[in-house]
């Protein structure tokens, strides 16, 4: 059976970017009151609930490591990088360089989980030689089967 899912760039990118940015949104100062501080909070962890998922969802693909799979761990990576190098930036109000380290080690490890079940996927879905083997020898068996008539 053909693998139907195929390999994404945009949600993942975009999930992402809309966590983080939720999440600094947040934190980021302003006349926020506590309930909108609050919602954006709740917002921002359900995007980052949405964006394991879908990384779970494009890992999981029985195909081969295709170029989706290195924008995507490029991507992740990128993200993670951009938020340490938010923390660091001077200027920024405290919350600000509180959240940037956790949004960047939970890039990092999108990014691992990614590339942990790609590979897991990609493993179990390439039969080993032994299988492929008795496969074949199936699959001549039948043929030999079908090509000779049976005597009645």
């Amino acid at each position: 059976m053909k693998e139907r899912r195929g390999g994404h760039i945009g949600t993942i990118s975009g999930l992402a970017l809309l966590t983080g940015t939720t999440a600094l949104a947040a934190v980021a100062g302003g006349q926020h009151s506590i309930f909108a501080t609050m919602l954006l909070g709740l917002l921002s962890l359900g995007m980052a609930h949405s964006l394991f998922v879908e990384i779970r969802r494009q890992a999981r693909r029985r195909a081969t490591w295709s170029r989706h799979d290195t924008v995507n761990t490029v991507v992740l990576a990128a993200f993670g990088e951009t938020a340490l190098l938010i923390t660091i930036i001077a200027g920024n109000p405290e919350p600000v360089r509180t959240v940037g380290p956790i949004l960047s080690l939970t890039y990092a490890a999108a990014c691992a989980r990614f590339v942990t079940d790609r590979r897991r996927a990609i493993a179990t879905a390439q039969p080993t030689p032994a299988h492929s083997d008795q496969r074949r020898a199936r699959s001549d068996e039948d043929r030999g089967r079908a090509a000779t008539p049976t005597r009645l």
